[in-house]
């Protein structure tokens, strides 16, 4: 059967892989060639097996979502992600479609959308949730929204204060020196008008950037 779809799971929770093991091994056209359970593991399994797909999660220990699509598409240009996660914040949506995700649809959806968006990625088509979507024409629509003053970079810097790291982390994961960081911590704070780590992971849960 080589007209199968090679799929590679990419999620840190056991249950959602197991799940859609289950959904996507009843269909003849697809085959489950791999499972990841953080970021780095992911990248690994996709430059061995190959696979046509990877279905991905943002949020992910060890790397997330958007640095290991990153790696992913450098690695292999002819790749095609898909993400499967339960945000719809556009910060997000655009971050990681900028990475090179070919699409984009929320955990909650229904499976024959889910199947949908796996066969249009895997033809070169592009596919957003239409929830996604929503969020995306929202927030183009209200230049008022704070994650939006933020450049990309420094919304990885939120991104990772949020999860916990220290400056001196920060700089290793997106090899910078620690005073580049801290001046990037700085201008986050100016921008939203926050004054310690604890309202940065406040306002970043509040937004959806973090669970």
């Amino acid at each position: 059967m080589s007209d199968r779809l090679k799929i590679l799971l990419a999620d840190d929770h056991t249950i959602v892989r197991q799940g859609l093991k289950l959904i996507l091994s009843a269909h003849a056209d697809l085959e489950v060639v791999g499972e990841a359970a953080n970021g780095r593991e992911a990248v690994e399994l996709a430059d061995r097996l190959r696979p046509d797909i990877v279905l991905m999660d943002v949020q992910m220990p060890e790397l997330n979502g958007i640095d290991a699509t990153k790696k992913m598409v450098a690695a292999n240009p002819r790749i095609r992600i898909l993400v499967l996660s339960m945000h719809k914040e556009s910060v997000y949506v655009r971050e990681i479609l900028k990475a090179g995700a070919r699409g984009y649809i929320l955990k909650d959806a229904i499976d024959t959308e889910l199947l949908n968006a796996i066969r249009s990625v895997a033809k070169g088509d592009g596919y957003i949730s239409p929830a996604v979507a929503g969020a995306l024409n929202e927030k183009t629509k209200d230049p008022s929204n704070p994650v939006d003053m933020l450049s990309a970079r420094e919304r990885e810097v939120l991104l990772l204060i949020a999860d916990g790291k220290t400056n001196k982390e920060i700089a290793t994961h997106l090899n910078l020196s620690v005073y580049t960081v801290d001046s990037h911590r700085g201008k986050i704070m100016e921008k939203l008008n926050l004054h310690s780590a604890g309202e940065l992971v406040r306002f970043a849960m509040k937004n959806g950037l973090v669970d």
